[in-house]
């Protein structure tokens, strides 16, 4: 599954990755908030400030990283990352930067 900005539609999340779906959906309900992993963030379009928080490189508030046994746990907002795709060269908002 993809996981895409709403406000820019840009991909930030793409899972399950090196775990199964079940995997997912159960971590997820058990946090209340969507639950990634290291590997399935788009670090292109995703980046982790000082304090923890988790926000798109345009600015979006997505949610921030609590850490577990496991490593670092991307605990999101699911309102931040109900986007669509964004079209190639439609610009849905200026960046915040």
């Amino acid at each position: 599954m993809k996981f895409y900005d709403s406000i820019t539609g840009q991909p930030l999340f793409v899972a399950p990755r090196g775990r199964s779906i079940d995997d997912f959906v159960v971590e997820s309900r058990n946090q209340g908030w969507l639950s990634f992993r290291h590997d399935e963030v788009v670090w292109s379009n995703v980046k982790i400030l000082e304090d923890g928080e988790a926000v798109s490189v345009d600015g979006t508030h997505l949610g921030h990283d609590m850490p577990d046994k496991e490593g670092s746990r991307y605990i999101i907002n699911i309102v931040s990352v109900a986007g669509t795709p964004n079209k190639v060269g439609i610009v849905k908002h200026t960046s915040i930067k």
